[in-house]
């Protein structure tokens, strides 16, 4: 779940939706119209956080400050169960594209890497990794190139998802949201701004005392869209 904290209020955002967003955004960048491996990468994109559906529907409650843990403040212990399921969805259909998720929970957990409780997590995601490229027959430098274009498209999505104004990099590209725009430098969508949005929901800051309180707000609360735009800028 993205926790989004705004003046006297909270707005919930799944991971599965963030997702579909990163997938809008990964459709308008340079290149992959034409590539090879699209639909493997679309599918990757789209799906890199389904492991996170039955926990975002349960909610992981935080009785210490009465409201949600998000994907950030979760234990690591369910940090590192949603990969194995998210991979396991879609190794049927794309074992190509379940690598790339493999590589991008490796990606985004890689400061924990010599942490003695995230050993055994590492060593398991790496070698499903292997083993889903050695079906999919693509070489490992493959994977890295194309791997770009989720953690990219994630990055992107969370910015605006979060309102991050403080400009989150990687792979030598930032993204920074100025209003409601995210602004991608240097550009790898089109420079002219094209409308973005996810559906959210909002419920009032306060303390929650269960799990069921908080499900029952939630629940209550009137779907909303966080919308916006995105473009991209030439580097300075």
């Amino acid at each position: 779940m993205i926790v989004r904290s705004e003046p006297g209020s909270l707005l919930f955002i799944t991971q599965p939706d963030h997702a579909v967003l990163a997938l809008e955004l990964v459709d308008r960048f340079d290149g992959l119209a034409a590539h090879a491996r699209r639909d493997d990468i679309r599918l990757a994109v789209r799906e890199h956080d389904n492991g996170w559906r039955e926990l975002d529907e349960e909610l992981v409650f935080d009785a210490a400050t009465g409201t949600a843990f998000d994907f950030i403040t979760a234990p690591d212990a369910l940090k590192q169960s949603v990969w194995p399921l998210g991979i396991d969805r879609l190794a049927g259909e794309s074992p190509y594209a379940a690598a790339l998720v493999a590589a991008h929970a490796l990606f985004v957990y890689a400061a924990h890497r010599d942490e003695e409780g995230w050993r055994a997590f590492f060593a398991n995601q790496e070698a499903r990794r292997d083993d889903l490229l050695g079906r999919a027959r693509v070489p490992r430098e493959v994977l890295d190139a194309d791997y770009r274009f989720l953690a990219l498209a994630d990055m992107m999505s969370l910015s605006f998802c979060h309102g991050w104004t403080e400009p989150r990099e990687r792979f030598g590209h930032a993204a920074r949201c100025e209003d409601t725009t995210l602004v991608v430098t240097p550009a790898v969508v089109p420079s002219s701004p094209f409308p973005i949005g996810v559906p959210a929901r909002r419920i009032a800051d306060r303390r929650y005392e269960s799990a069921g309180d908080l499900r029952a707000a939630l629940d209550a609360a009137a779907p909303e869209s966080l919308a916006g735009h995105a473009c991209g800028r030439a580097a300075a």
